[in-house]
C-alpha cells in the first residue's frame, strides 16, 4: 500500500508541474532506443490527458531498423533539435536520459523541469523541479506504464505495443536487469498490445549497410581471455554500436564485449557484461574518466568522448586509451588479443564439398 501511495504522490506532483502551462518539450537521447521512444510517447499522452498540453518530442537520428519502424508506427513527428528554440516551450521534460550525461541534445545551460529515468541520478538532475529516478527498474517504459495505470488513462493498443517493446528491448526479454515491476508491466501490456505489429517491428527490414556493419565488427573483433573488443570505424550514427556489442557478448567464451566507433564529433562506446563481479557502469566510467561522459546499468553501459582535433593521430590515441583502461578495469592489463574469426583463403563451395566427399 505504501508503494501505491508513493506512486500516486509522484503522479500528483508531476501533474502539478503542468499547471499554468500550455506547451511541453520532451527530450530523448541523441540516438533514442525503443525504451526512450515509448516513454516519450507515453509522457506525451499523459500530458495531453492530465494537462491539455501541446507536446513536441526531440532526439537525434533514428537509424536502427526496429527503432525507425516503431517511431513510424507511433507517428512521431520528431522535431529537429538543431533548429529548435527551447525557450518557446513553457516546460521541458527528459525521459530515459538526464541532463549533463552527454547522450542527449539538451544544451548544458538548460535545466529541465521534469526528469523521468531508470539510470542512476546525476548532480544536475537533483536541481530539477520534478524527478523520478528508479535505477533498479529495468526500463523507463515500466515507470511510464505505472503512471498511466494510476492515472486511469485508457492505454490503447498502439501505446501498449510501444511500452511492451520498450521493456522487452531494454531488459532483453526480462533477462537483463529486470525487476518485479517490469514483469508485472509486461504481463499487463501483453493483454493490450498489438502482438502482430510487435512481431513486425522486431523483424524490421534493414538497409544493406547493416550487413557491412556486421562484416566490419566481426572482421575487426579481437578476443581476449574474458573479453571481445571491436571497432566499427567511422559511422554516420552510433546507433549500431550497441547492437554490435550485444552480438559479441553471445560468444560463449567471453564475459565482456566492448565496441566503439567514431562519429563526426565523438567516439562512442558500448559495453556489455554477463558477470556480476564488476558492473558495466563502473567500467565505463573508468574508461571515460576526465575525458568524456558515460553511465549505464550493471550489465550494460555506454559512453562518449569528444574529439578535439579530429585527427587520425587523436583517434588512434583514444582507441589505445580505451582498450588499455578497459582491460585494466576487468583485471586483464596488458593482455594480448587475437582475431576472433579467421577468413579462409578459399571459400567452401558446393563443388568443393562434393569433391571432398568423393575423395574419401
Amino acid at each position: 500500500m505504501r508503494h501505491i501511495k508513493a506512486k500516486r504522490d509522484k503522479l500528483k506532483k508531476l501533474t502539478e508541474t503542468f499547471k499554468g502551462c500550455s506547451t511541453l518539450l520532451i527530450v530523448m537521447q541523441s540516438n533514442p532506443d525503443p525504451d526512450a521512444i515509448a516513454s516519450a510517447y507515453a509522457l506525451k499522452k499523459l500530458a495531453n490527458a492530465r494537462g491539455c498540453l501541446q507536446c513536441s518530442i526531440i532526439g537525434g537520428s533514428i537509424d536502427r531498423a526496429e527503432n525507425r519502424m516503431l517511431a513510424d508506427y507511433l507517428g512521431l513527428n520528431l522535431r529537429d533539435h538543431c533548429h529548435l528554440d527551447i525557450g518557446k516551450y513553457d516546460i521541458t521534460a527528459m525521459v530515459d536520459t538526464q541532463p549533463g550525461t552527454g547522450n542527449n541534445p539538451l544544451p548544458l545551460d538548460v535545466v529541465p523541469t521534469i526528469v523521468i529515468d531508470h539510470h542512476p541520478i546525476t548532480k544536475i538532475t537533483r536541481k530539477c523541479k520534478f524527478t523520478d529516478i528508479r535505477s533498479k527498474y529495468g526500463a523507463t517504459s515500466t515507470m511510464m506504464y505505472e503512471y498511466l495505470k494510476i492515472s486511469g488513462i485508457d492505454i490503447k493498443p498502439k501505446l501498449a505495443t510501444a511500452l511492451l517493446y520498450g521493456i522487452k528491448s531494454d531488459t532483453q526479454d526480462l533477462g537483463r536487469d529486470a525487476r518485479q515491476a517490469d514483469f508485472d508491466a509486461l504481463h499487463d501490456l501483453y493483454k493490450l498490445a498489438n502482438l502482430r505489429m510487435l512481431s513486425n517491428i522486431q523483424r524490421g527490414l534493414v538497409k544493406r549497410e547493416y550487413f557491412q556493419m556486421l562484416c566490419n565488427v566481426l572482421g575487426n573483433a579481437k578476443a581476449y581471455p574474458n573479453a571481445v573488443i571491436s571497432s566499427l570505424g567511422y559511422l554516420e550514427s552510433p546507433d549500431m554500436i550497441a547492437e554490435a556489442s550485444d552480438l559479441l557478448l553471445r560468444d560463449e567464451s567471453t564475459c565482456f564485449s566492448l565496441v566503439y566507433g567514431f562519429t563526426r564529433d565523438y567516439i562512442s562506446i558500448s559495453l556489455r557484461t554477463s558477470q556480476d563481479k564488476i558492473t558495466a557502469e563502473k567500467i565505463i566510467k573508468k574508461i571515460v574518466a576526465r575525458r568524456g561522459t558515460g553511465g549505464g546499468h550493471p550489465s550494460y553501459a555506454g559512453g562518449q568522448i569528444p574529439l578535439k582535433k579530429h585527427s587520425k593521430r587523436e583517434r588512434k590515441m583514444l582507441e589505445k586509451v580505451i582498450i588499455e583502461k578497459f582491460l585494466a578495469a576487468i583485471n586483464e592489463p596488458g593482455a594480448k588479443g587475437y582475431p576472433l574469426i579467421r577468413y579462409d583463403k578459399e571459400l567452401t563451395t558446393p563443388e568443393k564439398l562434393l569433391k571432398d566427399e568423393s575423395s574419401q
